[in-house]
C-alpha cells in the first residue's frame, strides 16, 4: 500500500517518489506538473562536484517557492563525510522541505547527528528525516536506524548501492536483494515508519518496471522511488488500492459493524471469517484510497 502510519497516525500517499536533478532548472520546473506523490530534489548523485553550490541554491529556492502543490517535496543532501554535507543540511533546514533525504545512513548515531544539525539550523518541526539504507551494515542495523528518532519517518531503499556492495547481479525478481529488502521492511514496520522501494534502472523496460512494482507492493512497501517521469503512471496504479479491493473493504466493515449491532460474535464475508485484523486492514485500505484521491485533486 502506498502510504505510511507515522507516529501521529497520519496516512499519506507515497506511491511514487521521483528523483529530480537539483542542477537542472528545467527539470525542477517540469516537476511542478508531474503526478508523482513525492519529489526528491537531488543534490547528491545527480550533481557534479563543481555544480554542488549552484544546485543547492536552486533547490532551496524551488522548495521555498511553494510551487509544487500537494506533492511531498524533499531534498537529498550529500552524504555524511562529504565536503558538502554540513552546508547542505544547513541550507535544507532553512528551506523547510517536507523532509531531508540522507544517503548512506548506517547507524542510529548518524540519524541523531542529522537531527541535531537540523534543529541547530532551525529546521521547522514538519521537516522530517528520510534515511537511505543501502549497504550491508545498514541492512543489519536497520532496526536501530528506524527507531533512532521520531523525526525519522521514512526509510528509502538504495538498491543500486546495495547490489554493488554485495557484488550482486541485477536480475528480474531481485533474488540477491530479497534478504536486505526484508530486513529493512521488518525494521520499518516494527518502528511504525514508512519504507520506499529502490529504483528500477532501465527506463525503456516498462513491463519489467511494473513487475518490480507489483513485487514491491506484494512485499508491503509503501511506494517506490523513480528515476523517470514515464514510471509514474504504472507505479501509481500498482500501489493504489484497486476498485475491487476498496469495495471489499467497505463490505467487510459493513458486515462487521452490522454483526456488532446484532450481537453476533462470528462474521463471514463471501464465505470467509472476518476478524478484527481484517477490519483494521480494510479501514487502512479506505484511508489509503482517500489519501490517493486527495493527492489527485
Amino acid at each position: 500500500m502506498g502510504a505510511t502510519d507515522e507516529g501521529q497516525g497520519a496516512l499519506r500517499a507515497r506511491r511514487s517518489v521521483l528523483y529530480m536533478p537539483g542542477a537542472n532548472e528545467r527539470a525542477l520546473e517540469k516537476a511542478r506538473a508531474l503526478p508523482a506523490d513525492g519529489l526528491i530534489l537531488d543534490l547528491e548523485d545527480a550533481v557534479a562536484p563543481d555544480a554542488k553550490e549552484a544546485a543547492r541554491e536552486r533547490v532551496t529556492a524551488a522548495v521555498a517557492s511553494g510551487a509544487y502543490g500537494r506533492r511531498e517535496v524533499t531534498i537529498r543532501v550529500n552524504g555524511p563525510g562529504t565536503p558538502w554535507f554540513a552546508d547542505d543540511l544547513r541550507a535544507a533546514a532553512q528551506a523547510g522541505p517536507d523532509a531531508v533525504v540522507v544517503p548512506k545512513v548506517e547507524s542510529a548515531q548518524t540519524v541523531r547527528e542529522v537531527e541535531r544539525r537540523l534543529e541547530e539550523a532551525g529546521a521547522p518541526d514538519h521537516t522530517a528525516i528520510w534515511a537511505m539504507v543501502e549497504t550491508p551494515r545498514a541492512m543489519l542495523d536497520a532496526r536501530a536506524v528506524a527507531g533512532a528518532s521520531e523525526r525519522l519517518t521514512v526509510l528509502v531503499m538504495g538498491t543500486n548501492d546495495l547490489a554493488k556492495e554485495l557484488h550482486a547481479a541485477h536480475v528480474p525478481g531481485r533474488a540477491p536483494l530479497l534478504t536486505g529488502l526484508s530486513l529493512a521492511l521488518l525494521a520499518a514496520r516494527e518502528a511504525g515508519k514508512a519504507i520506499l522501494d529502490g529504483v528500477f534502472n532501465d527506463v525503456r523496460d516498462l513491463a519489467g518496471f511494473e513487475a518490480e512494482c507489483v513485487q514491491g507492493q506484494q512485499f508491503g512497501f509503501d511506494g517506490k522511488t523513480l528515476i523517470h517521469p514515464s514510471q509514474i503512471e504504472p507505479c501509481n496504479r500498482v500501489f493504489a488500492p484497486a476498485e475491487a479491493e476498496v469495495a471489499r473493504a467497505r463490505k467487510i466493515i459493513d458486515a462487521f459493524e452490522t454483526a456488532g449491532r446484532e450481537g453476533r460474535g462470528v462474521v463471514t464475508v463471501d464465505g470467509r471469517m472476518v476478524e478484527n485484523l481484517h477490519v483494521e486492514e480494510a479501514r487502512r485500505v479506505l484511508a489509503l484510497a482517500a489519501a490517493v484521491a486527495g493527492a489527485q485533486e
